[in-house]
């Protein structure tokens, strides 16, 4: 585990940052995948993985490691033509909560929390919880994700397919 530093909140970097994190949130929720690809920089890389102490991405099994080219695939697929992913996706509400400032630069904020999706789809709720990691950006033609790293707390059992991002 990584220690964490004293900068608060309040702090205008870390503010802009969360800010960012709760806009994204909005837009998946929203399906808005088209403006979503676009809150991330061009080498940014998007990540769930399996192993729940990896920090070795590039090296391990993840259920997604996606770079530019393969978002761009991911939103073509959700919103384009027949694909189930798009048809027959899940309604999602989720919530994005405790904040830590993992670093705080000029530049860039790293920041952990903690997210709740709920997915409604047939009837049914499913409950998706994660640690997640954003590394954000920080710039005066505006902030964009750099990094994201999603850790499923039950990552290491069978997890369902989900016709959402997370």
């Amino acid at each position: 585990m990584t220690d964490t530093i004293t900068v608060p909140l309040t702090d205008v970097r870390v503010a802009r940052a969360v800010e960012l994190v709760w806009r994204e949130a909005e837009l998946l929720d929203r399906k808005d995948y088209l403006v979503w690809q676009e809150l991330y920089t061009d080498d940014a890389r998007y990540i769930v993985p399996i192993d729940p102490d990896t920090e070795d991405f590039a090296g391990t099994l993840n259920m997604i490691y996606d770079d530019a080219r393969m978002r761009a695939m991911r939103v073509t697929r959700m919103t384009e033509g027949y694909a189930i992913a798009a048809v027959d996706a899940a309604r999602t509400v989720r919530t994005v909560s405790r904040f830590v400032p993992e670093t705080v630069t000029d530049t860039e904020v790293v920041l952990r929390s903690a997210q709740v999706l709920i997915a409604y789809k047939r009837g049914r709720h499913d409950i998706w919880a994660a640690d997640v990691r954003h590394r954000v950006r920080l710039s005066d033609s505006g902030d964009r994700i750099a990094e994201k790293v999603v850790r499923l707390v039950d990552s290491e059992d069978a997890v369902p397919a989900a016709g959402f991002l997370l």
